[in-house]
């Protein structure tokens, strides 16, 4: 089981009620509803291994540089030697290093690195296994990853994570006309406001799917541009061949990377918190003994 942990906890921070603090007032409740989260999914799913995906970089330069549009407008401020800083809510940002040491404490793996998005990080460990492996996000995204002959599927968190989307291939046909892969040529076809891809111009959601069922994949929608006989209507060739910059370097910055120079690390579920004495501490600083109990709980075997 992959997380998306930044997916996860922008989740939590906006489901749980702020009024959920610490004992000295701060804030706590991206917190409580993360763990709260992980405890539901093991308990529910029971997953052999379990690793949070982190963001060591949320908008890598590598992506800018072929889109430099990409994630633009949620810049708060630009760096010169690391990743640029994300706009996030002034009282979620503390909660992050409480997280981190959190899930440190319970020795649940955490893996970042730098200048990749967890969404790489997820790519590269589902590339990697051998059996079948669930990714728990709430970014479409990643439904990129989807392959049911290799037991692979994402769970999009409805309401909390206690009711979870299966996405497979099926759910993914009935909903978009595209599979896995397809999903990543759809996206960059129509364009992400909210990852600030601009799109072919014209074309929308429900033409792409069109393009895609008709010429199979990007490259052979391009390929059409050129031949006189394809379906293509004049305004279609027209946009997709104006967008031919824009359609070269997309696909490098939608697809997920499947190679990250990944970290050593235990993906193993600890059965016991690595390091108990700081668990306690943590639940103690920040009231967060309820939800430190029920993930331990969850935990155990």
């Amino acid at each position: 089981m992959l997380l998306d942990t930044a997916s996860l906890y922008y989740r939590a921070y906006f489901g749980v009620p702020d009024s959920v603090k610490a004992p000295d007032g701060t804030p706590v409740n991206a917190v409580r509803g993360l763990l709260d989260f992980i405890g539901r999914l093991v308990q529910d799913h029971r997953p052999d291994d379990l690793v949070a995906c982190m963001d060591a970089d949320w908008r890598p330069h590598w992506r800018v540089e072929l889109i430099p549009s990409y994630k633009a407008h949620r810049v708060a401020r630009e760096t010169e030697t690391g990743p640029d800083l994300e706009e996030t809510p002034d009282t979620l940002a503390p909660q992050v290093p409480i997280i981190e040491a959190a899930l440190d404490a319970f020795g649940i793996a955490r893996v970042g690195v730098a200048g990749y998005e967890a969404d790489d990080v997820i790519g590269t460990l589902t590339a990697r296994a051998t059996g079948p492996v669930d990714i728990v996000t709430g970014d479409r995204d990643l439904y990129q990853l989807v392959d049911d002959a290799k037991r692979r599927r994402v769970l999009y968190p409805l309401k909390g994570v206690g009711t979870l989307q299966v996405t497979d291939e099926a759910w993914l046909r009935g909903k978009y006309g595209v599979d896995g892969p397809g999903y990543a040529d759809l996206a960059l076809l129509r364009g992400d406001p909210s990852d600030g891809l601009p799109g072919v111009p014209g074309i929308g959601e429900k033409t792409a799917a069109k393009l895609l069922d008709a010429y199979g994949n990007l490259a052979g929608i391009i390929a059409a541009i050129d031949d006189p006989t394809s379906g293509l209507t004049p305004t279609q060739r027209r946009r997709l061949d104006e967008s031919r910059p824009y359609l070269a370097v997309a696909p490098k910055v939608v697809q997920v990377a499947s190679d990250v120079p990944l970290p050593p690390f235990d993906p193993a579920i600890p059965a016991v918190a690595a390091d108990p004495e700081m668990v306690d501490a943590l639940a103690h600083r920040w009231g967060l003994g309820g939800a430190v109990s029920r993930l331990g709980g969850a935990l155990r075997p």
